[in-house]
């Protein structure tokens, strides 16, 4: 090919990118949305009658855990403001708000023999007035805030947890139900049961222990997301037409430049961070990934930990998760790259060994957040990964978003927004990939776990150091807002009051008038 013929080929290829971005509109019935979680924001720590979470436990026993030694004690005091946050969320115009349910809010203890009427009221309040505002509540039942009682009869390892979960469950459908129609069971599994025992072995109270606690975490979160599912299916769906799913959190896993042995790591790292939760549930065979399997079983008798033996499910268990969830969730902030060559990155004896491989390129645009990484193309190949492996699901985006130093003109939140909602839309209208909703991760700034309040990711600053935790909305809620409205990605949007943004070309970097 001549070098006339290739400028040519370029200059097409750069106007179908442009005119492509001028045409993108998203699909009638696309809905957006944004998330919190209960710990994060809601403050009120132990009033109404709240019992102790492992969050309370591990932030007021080991504050040094967290990095400012600050906790969600108060937090956004989102409890008391109900009706202050439900008119943010109106004046974004969001479709829907996803937010958790705190179990020891509502059952002190993690049972239902004590039941907190006030619990029971926080939400029905929140609950009305999304409802009275056009706004669709979208419940998650489980964001990592065991209740402390229930950690301490052995958490998740004790089968006795999962009937108790069973039976929240059941209440929440029994008071909500008539008034919730999408409920989501677990937020992420994977970082709640390998976290805290392969990479943050403290993570809130958890278990420090050799072997495949982990893998028993998981094993015990499926088979309680199941008996949900099949719980409401049974004895709710019929008269509350609801739908229940599971949201799974993952990274794309991009393979190195090695060729096969780097692609054979790409999907070993896939299936072990996101196939691990997700072939039990969607796959057409239902049980674990073979192959990820078999991997973990050699892999463990290579570094001879005698321990480690992979969880296998009874026949029963294989038929009662194929199939129980209604929709996809899926939440996704980064990207990995997968070099067979690259040292482990995490601590010897690890049974995440594939995962150990993949890092992240230094010239990526990066977040606060020292994982976050911006690679706008990776939301894109997760979605065409869920597509080819489950049959194309319907896929409902639970959290997406970017961590900055909480500047409030945050044209790099905007940036990483535009960019990756892009990649979506191109799932959605190339690859045909089946995408219902997007959320974004945050609402407003909150407590953010290990990193407490140094890491921001909300489109609403809120002000820590005032009695009245004061919000402020940033530029990326507008933006945001305005996408809504458009249906459309806006990328000259320029609100008054604000500094514009300049997009850079080469790596996304954002820069200020």
């Amino acid at each position: 090919m001549d070098l006339k013929n290739s400028v040519i080929i370029i200059y097409i290829l750069f106007m179908s990118v442009h005119v492509s971005r001028s045409e993108q509109t998203f699909p009638e019935g696309f809905k957006f949305g944004v998330a919190s979680s209960a710990y994060q924001v809601e403050g009120g720590w132990n009033e109404g009658g709240k019992g102790e979470s492992i969050w309370d436990r591990l932030t007021h026993g080991k504050p040094k855990k967290i990095k400012d030694r600050s906790n969600g004690d108060i937090s956004c005091d989102s409890y008391h403001k109900v009706f202050e946050d439900v008119q943010l969320l109106k004046d974004m115009d969001v479709d829907f708000y996803k937010f958790s349910i705190s179990w020891p809010r509502i059952l002190p203890n993690g049972y239902t023999d004590v039941i907190s009427t006030d619990g029971i009221r926080y939400y029905n309040d929140l609950i009305d007035e999304l409802i009275a505002n056009g706004i669709k509540p979208v419940a998650t039942m489980f964001h990592w805030d065991l209740p402390q009682l229930l950690q301490e009869k052995g958490g998740w390892m004790n089968e006795k947890v999962i009937v108790a979960y069973e039976d929240y469950a059941n209440l929440l459908f029994s008071i909500y139900g008539n008034r919730v129609r999408d409920w989501i069971t677990f937020e992420d599994p994977a970082m709640f049961c390998f976290d805290p025992y392969f990479q943050q072995p403290s993570f809130a109270d958890g278990l420090k222990e050799e072997g495949n606690v982990g893998y028993l975490c998981a094993h015990a979160i499926l088979k309680a997301h199941a008996r949900v599912y099949r719980l409401y299916h049974f004895n709710y769906r019929e008269r509350q037409h609801g739908r229940i799913g599971i949201s799974l959190g993952s990274s794309w896993y991009e393979p190195g430049l090695r060729g096969d042995s780097d692609d054979d790591l790409s999907e070993l790292a896939m299936e072990i961070e996101l196939g691990w939760f997700a072939h039990p549930i969607f796959s057409r065979v239902g049980d674990y990934p073979k192959s990820a399997s078999e991997q973990l079983q050699l892999f463990s008798r290579q570094i001879q930990m005698t321990t480690f033996k992979v969880p296998e499910f009874e026949s029963a268990d294989i038929e009662l998760l194929r199939g129980s969830a209604d929709f996809f969730g899926l939440s996704h902030f980064t990207t990995k790259l997968c070099d067979v060559s690259l040292p482990k990155t995490s601590s010897e004896g690890t049974p995440l060994f594939a995962i150990d491989f993949c890092s992240q390129k230094q010239s990526w645009e990066n977040g606060t957040s020292s994982w976050l990484k911006v690679v706008p193309w990776g939301i894109r190949k997760v979605l065409n990964w869920i597509k080819k492996e489950y049959d194309n699901p319907e896929v409902f985006i639970t959290a997406n978003g970017f961590s900055d130093d909480g500047e409030e003109n945050d044209c790099r939140r905007v940036h990483y927004m535009n960019s990756y909602l892009e990649n979506v839309l191109v799932a959605i209208q190339a690859d045909g990939s089946h995408i219902s909703a997007y959320t974004v991760w945050s609402f407003m700034d909150n407590f953010q776990w290990y990193q407490g309040y140094t890491e921001k990711f909300g489109l609403y600053s809120v002000d820590f150091d005032s009695i009245d935790r004061s919000r402020v909305a940033k530029l990326s809620s507008l933006a945001y807002t305005n996408i809504i409205k458009l249906r459309t990605i806006d990328w000259d949007f320029n609100p008054e009051g604000f500094k514009s943004c300049k997009w850079g070309l080469s790596n996304g970097t954002v820069l200020l008038d």
